[in-house]
Formats: structure tokens, C-alpha cells, sequence
């Protein structure tokens, strides 16, 4: 196993304020962790050919040993792709169920292809069945790229067999780069909890994961894919309710540009290997518990690491709104604030513009009186009681060097909270965008 490290406050603090206080105690940092560092799963990246550059992998596997339990989220996107359709389908439509493993390209997003779409998707699931030794059946396919594309097939005939070939165990960099599409790093990340105490005597647990996404970024489900495993033994219908969980605590508090993508899905793979024939955790036990937070530590981690990668960004944004009257009421002010291109721009321009993040949340939809909102910038009060406060510009632009801008808003209605993450607004995102196809 890779080495390890406890895991300090500073990181787990952003994932307990997107979703109330978590107990993070016991788990530990796997060092270079990624999507193949629990036990019994191995990942690869190659360039099988949906890309020109050959420099550039961009086909993705994850397999493991033994089919296992397999829980997912999917875009709520009407328009989705055949990858989504085929995808849910193999999970008897309940998004949880038994498979072996997942293969993604990029390059390609096959979406918006009809019916020879999807029985590309299908095609994709029998290739690469026969190249790992499965049915088509426990095989989950995920596609990123350029919408309106269709599949070249033969692609996949000769990269499974060398994908398969690839795989490695606790190696999971190179499926981390290949499913990249705007994405200017990987992103991947995994920790470890102890069996002891929580009635798995000498096992060791670990979730890990990785996952792509840059813009096209505010998941509705569950341009964003993930894949996570872990070791422990979880029922698949628990998995699917640990995983929705967390998804809502993580990827879906984040927004990059207010676009929810056709291919957007979450994998969580479950095999049990760290605890061979132990029974699978309890609902209601402290293992499971423990398990929650690993993966919600996972997920928040690499939900972050999206929102910093953002097409063209320079800061990661983290908008915390208090005092809100209901939950939805805090979220939607949160994410109104984080997705107005008046705020990111200002972000960009160094510019503590407060008006703008008062003029966000008035047309949020939120209920609160004026006279009672408090606005903070980088720690630095500018608003109370709905007035400016007067602060130091010189002062404002040397905490905007940070590489995180947080913006703190008290409603003065309620009690509820939110936090959302997202980036700010450059040149390079109209850049990114507008060549996209070319």
C-alpha cells in the first residue's frame, strides 16, 4: 500500500461546511492515491486513437478483480448521452447493481447520435467485456468530448486488448490523464481508515478515485466524469445511498459556468477485498459511518480541485452564505452568487466589488431584508446592515494574490448555510470556448 498521512484540519474543513460538521478522525492520506489504490482494482490510460496527438492518452480503464458492487449518479441532463442511457440500463435502471468495470474515452462525447449512438454504447460494452474476460453487462461505459460525434468503434477493437494489458495496481495516474478534456491537471485522490474498533479486526479500508472536469461544471445528479473504489464491503443499494450523499455534499455544490453537461456520471465500485469474506457493513454501524466519511472526504477533495481547474481560471472561489431562512433558500443564493459572471470577472479583476455579490443574492430567490446582510471578502468586512463598510483597497488587493477568494454573506433570516465553490472568470474561458470544435 502507498505510504500514508493524517489528515490535517485544513483539509477537511471546506467538504464539513459545504454539508455540516463531519468526523474526520481516523482516516489517513494514501500518498500519490488515486483510482487503483484500493485493494483488488487496477486502472490504465493509453492514446487509443479518438485523439490526433499520439502524446495524448485518451482512453480510460478501471477494472476489478471480481465483479462487485457498483453504484452510480447520472446527469439529470433530457438531453443525455447514449454512454448515460447504456450505462443506467446495465444498472437495471436503479443506478446500483453488480459490474466489473468502467471504460472511458474523451475525445469523443457521444451525445446527441440517436439510435446508432447508443448501439455504439452497447458495442463499446461488448468490446470491452471480451477484452476483460466479462458480459458487456458489468461493463459501465462513459464518454467526454465533443457533442455530435460519432464513435469510431475500431478504436476500441484495438485499445481494450492493450488497454487490459496496461493495468496496474496503485497506479492510477494515467487513467487520471486519459479521461482529461480541458482539464489542465489530473485530479485524483484517496484515503485509508482502520478495520479496528469498528468490527473488521486488522483490515484496512481505503476509497479512492479521480475524476475530469473544467468547465461545462454544475452537476445536477448525482463536462464532469468520476470514478471511485474502495476495498470495503458495501451492499450495493447502500453504496448508491452512501454515494448520493456524498455527490450532494460535493460535486453538486460546485459550478464552474452554470452548464450541466450531456455525459456528466459518478462510479463507486465496492469489492470488499480489504475483508474477504466479512460480512458487508451495516446501515446503521460505525463502520459504515466511517466509510461516509471517507468517501465524502474523497469526493469533496477532488470536487475542489475541479472548481480551482476551471477553463481559464486563476482563483478558486468559495462563496459560504449564513443566516439563510431555509437550506434552499442558502443554496440558492450560494450558487447564484458563484455563477454571476459580474462576480467572477471581479474576482479575476482583483476588484472587491461587493456590489455585485449583494446584487446576486438580492435576485437569488432567497427571502431577507437588506438592513440585515453582512458581506465579507477575504475575511475583510465591506457590507453590515446592508451598508458598505469602508475598507482598505491596498489591503483587498494583497489577499486577492491568495489562490483561494472566499466570500462570506449572512442573510440575517434563519439559521441555514451553504457553501458553493467555483472559479473566476478569464480571458481564457471565451478563449477555451470559442475554439473548442476547432
Amino acid at each position: 500500500m502507498d505510504a500514508q498521512q493524517e489528515i490535517s484540519p485544513e483539509d477537511v474543513e471546506p467538504l464539513a461546511l459545504a454539508g455540516g460538521v463531519l468526523d474526520f478522525e481516523g482516516l489517513s492520506i494514501v500518498e500519490n492515491g488515486g483510482v487503483s489504490s484500493a485493494a483488488g482494482f487496477r486502472a490504465a490510460g493509453i492514446h487509443a486513437g479518438f485523439r490526433a496527438d499520439p502524446q495524448r492518452l485518451d482512453m480510460a480503464l478501471v477494472v476489478a478483480d471480481e465483479p462487485c458492487a457498483c453504484a452510480a449518479t447520472f446527469t439529470q441532463n433530457v438531453f443525455c448521452a447514449a454512454p448515460v442511457t447504456v450505462s443506467r440500463d446495465h444498472l437495471d435502471g436503479v443506478s446500483y447493481g453488480t459490474a466489473r468495470c468502467l471504460v472511458v474515452n474523451s475525445g469523443v462525447a457521444n451525445a446527441a447520435t440517436g439510435s446508432k449512438g447508443l448501439e455504439a454504447a452497447e458495442q463499446v460494452a461488448e468490446i470491452v467485456g471480451a477484452a476483460v474476460g466479462c458480459p458487456a453487462s458489468e461493463v459501465m461505459v462513459a464518454s467526454t468530448g465533443v457533442i455530435g460525434v460519432h464513435l469510431n468503434l475500431s478504436t476500441f477493437e484495438t485499445g481494450a486488448p492493450r488497454a487490459v494489458l496496461a493495468l496496474r495496481e496503485n497506479d492510477g495516474s494515467s487513467a487520471a490523464r486519459a479521461i482529461m478534456t480541458t482539464d489542465t491537471q489530473p485530479k485524483e485522490y484517496a484515503v485509508s481508515f482502520s478495520g479496528d474498533g469498528i468490527g473488521y479486526p486488522g483490515a484496512t479500508f481505503t476509497v479512492g478515485g479521480m475524476c475530469k472536469g473544467s468547465g461545462m461544471i454544475m452537476p445536477n445528479m448525482a463536462t464532469m466524469i468520476a470514478c471511485l473504489t474502495t476495498d470495503a464491503p458495501v451492499a450495493p443499494n447502500t453504496l448508491h445511498t452512501c454515494l448520493k450523499r456524498a455527490v450532494d455534499l460535493s460535486f453538486n455544490k460546485i459550478t464552474v459556468d452554470s452548464d450541466t453537461s450531456t455525459n456528466d456520471s459518478c462510479y463507486l465500485f465496492a469489492n470488499g477485498a480489504a475483508a474477504p469474506g466479512c460480512k458487508a457493513f451495516e446501515p446503521d454501524g460505525d463502520a459504515l459511518k466511517l466509510f461516509n466519511c471517507a468517501l465524502e472526504a474523497v469526493c469533496g477533495t477532488l470536487a475542489r480541485r475541479m472548481a480551482a481547474d476551471g477553463e481559464g481560471a486563476t482563483r478558486l472561489i468559495t462563496v459560504r452564505v449564513a443566516g439563510a431562512a431555509t437550506e434552499d433558500e442558502a443554496d440558492a443564493c450560494a450558487r447564484t452568487i458563484a455563477n454571476s459572471p459580474l462576480v467572477k470577472t471581479a474576482i479575476f479583476g482583483h476588484d472587491a466589488n461587493w456590489g455585485r455579490i449583494a446584487a446576486a443574492a438580492g435576485r437569488s430567490g432567497a427571502r431577507f431584508e437588506q438592513e440585515n446582510v453582512s458581506i465579507d471578502i477575504m475575511g475583510m468586512p465591506v457590507m453590515r446592515k446592508g451598508l458598505p463598510v469602508p475598507f482598505d483597497e491596498e489591503e483587498a488587493l494583497r489577499r486577492f494574490e491568495r489562490p483561494e477568494v472566499d466570500i462570506a454573506v449572512d442573510l440575517g433570516a434563519g439559521t441555514s448555510t451553504a457553501t458553493i465553490w467555483t472559479c473566476d472568470f478569464s480571458h481564457d474561458y471565451v478563449t477555451i470556448n470559442g475554439d473548442y470544435r476547432t
